[in-house]
């Protein structure tokens, strides 16, 4: 791991997003509710919260942050997808892009995964970092 034990201490964000794209049947049965598997949204939402928590655990280099806050955030996107944005706030020695990121992946994974009987074809896409600020970079935005 890199030393950041130098780093001055600073209010840092991150701001994450993915789209979950499924057939249009799928998303209308999600957004009404059901599924048998209960609050599709809910679940992944609470899961995303729970990746960022522990990306430490999962990403091998990466440093353990004390967050501060974790939003995670899921909407339809038309009429065949859910936008998840993901933000991450701490006041630590190193940024949070990767617990953003961890959230975001999750949520879309916990998607897949609960709608996976109904949907096989469901897509992940466009998973990136949109903003960051904080830290000796500064900001950051797509």
């Amino acid at each position: 791991m890199v030393d950041v034990s130098k780093k001055k201490k600073s209010v840092r964000t991150a701001v994450a997003r993915a789209l979950v794209r499924m057939q249009p049947a799928t998303l209308r049965t999600l957004l009404e509710g059901e599924l048998p598997k209960g609050d599709v949204l809910a679940v992944a939402r609470i899961a995303g919260i729970q990746a960022a928590k522990r990306t430490w655990e999962l990403i091998p280099m990466c440093h353990q942050v004390a967050l501060t806050a974790v939003r995670v955030e899921l909407l339809a996107s038309g009429d065949d997808a859910i936008a998840i944005e993901a933000r991450a706030t701490a006041a630590d020695r190193t940024g949070v892009e990767m617990e953003a990121l961890t959230a975001a992946s999750v949520a879309a994974l916990t998607l897949y995964d609960m709608l996976k009987a109904i949907d096989r074809g469901i897509v992940i896409e466009n998973l990136a970092l949109h903003e960051k600020t904080g830290g000796k970079s500064g900001t950051f935005k797509r």
